[in-house]
């Protein structure tokens, strides 16, 4: 097997002197093309700069002319070359950690662990490069984030299909209410309990009231309505 050829994309001449003499110390490596401007990456791209110079590994640089343009070129990349990608920073952003690996990329290395490169460039080339810790905990946390955005906004779309008065219904179902003790409690018919019962079924598309009382305090609507009257008294 040859060496690992390896396309550096950085906008600071020091940095990207540095990473070549550093990298090509490796018996194994070799770096055989650099660029430290965005439209440079895409005049390549264009005409095939990647087949007459194949890179196995591309490290870019995620911040280019001071915007996350690495996030773009990695993905117009992945698009076009089969070399894996690792994006190179200075900084640690959660949401630019999660934007590479959406673009593409299979690695995130801070530039200041430079000496942590050369064996990140043979993983990659490999295809057996691990997220290490310090990026896996910032995915999780934004897939964290993300899932309780999805829960945020479940949650409300639930709160705008139920009334205040439907909601306290449900609330006292969850408590272990039966519709008779309910009706008296709120002093109607147990018709009327009966016919809300059904109209909020019919809402949430569920088949059961305990089932709804379950999927409403799982979404924490009734919490909500605790504290709005708390605030209001």
């Amino acid at each position: 097997m040859g060496n690992i050829r390896v396309w550096i994309i950085e906008d600071d001449p020091d940095w990207l002197r540095g990473l070549v003499a550093y990298l090509n110390k490796e018996q194994d490596i070799e770096v055989v093309w650099t660029a430290n401007r965005p439209e440079d990456v895409r005049q390549a791209l264009r005409e095939e700069r990647y087949v007459t110079i194949p890179a196995d590994v591309v490290l870019m640089d995620i911040m280019l002319d001071g915007r996350p343009e690495g996030v773009l070129l990695a993905e117009e990349a992945a698009a076009f070359m089969s070399a894996r990608i690792i994006m190179l920073t200075s900084m640690e952003e959660k949401e630019l950690i999660f934007r590479s690996f959406q673009a593409g990329a299979i690695d995130y290395q801070i530039k200041s662990d430079f000496e942590s490169l050369p064996d990140a460039v043979r993983s990659a080339a490999k295809s057996q490069s691990p997220i290490n810790a310090a990026v896996a905990e910032r995915m999780r946390e934004e897939f964290k984030r993300l899932k309780q955005l999805e829960r945020e906004f479940e949650a409300k779309k639930l709160n705008d299909l139920i009334t205040p008065s439907e909601l306290q219904l449900l609330h006292l179902i969850d408590q272990g209410y039966t519709q008779p003790q309910i009706a008296d409690k709120l002093v109607v018919s147990i018709r009327t309990v009966k016919n809300h019962v059904n109209h909020i079924l019919k809402k949430l598309n569920l088949t059961g009231s305990r089932e709804a009382a379950s999927k409403v305090k799982e979404m924490g609507l009734f919490q909500k309505q605790q504290d709005n009257d708390s605030t209001k008294s």
